[in-house]
């Protein structure tokens, strides 16, 4: 297992990247898979997208135990969103790729969806809380999407010319 870089802001070109179905869940993918979770658990962070590697593979992972809990990781592959609720939901999302900002984003609370697990069987999973926003956060990645897409523009624009900057003056 690889701890990898992560793709930040201000590079769009690749975080705005639409991720290409996996063909099958094999031991490639599984090595992808392990290097994502190490590179989440370093960072650290809750959920981690393959794009955010570099690898626009619709793959994703996410382990919301706590410090001191056994560690929980789930495995997503080729994640196809097929129910949300209608009651909404809002959370503060940070997100890896654009370090150090927070915002509120509104979300289904909750959300029915179907993948491939890091064996390749397909699965069904009813998510709910933290779990559904985290899903719907990095299922965001992998259709280029990212969660300051949900603010406000002029706040969006804030942020992209912040890392734009901190880019030219080679602090990131």
């Amino acid at each position: 297992m690889t701890v990898r870089p992560i793709i930040t802001l201000p590079d769009e070109k690749i975080l705005r990247a639409v991720s290409k179905p996996l063909k099958s869940v094999d031991e490639h993918a599984r090595a992808i898979f392990d290097d994502m979770l190490e590179t989440m658990y370093d960072a650290p962070g809750i959920g981690l997208a393959a794009i955010q590697i570099g690898v626009a593979q619709r793959m994703l992972v996410v382990d919301l135990a706590k410090d001191g809990e056994a560690r929980k990781p789930l495995f997503v592959a080729n994640p196809e969103i097929i129910w949300t609720s209608d009651e909404i939901s809002d959370y503060e999302e940070g997100c890896l790729s654009i370090p150090d900002f927070y915002e509120m984003v509104d979300r289904p609370k909750e959300i029915k969806l179907r993948f491939l697990d890091r064996h390749g069987e397909a699965t069904e999973l009813h998510a709910a809380g933290l779990t559904a926003t985290v899903l719907q956060h990095e299922i965001d990645h992998l259709n280029g999407v990212l969660f300051i897409d949900h603010i406000s523009r002029l706040k969006k624009a804030r942020v992209i010319k912040k890392f734009q900057k901190a880019d030219k003056l080679g602090k990131l």
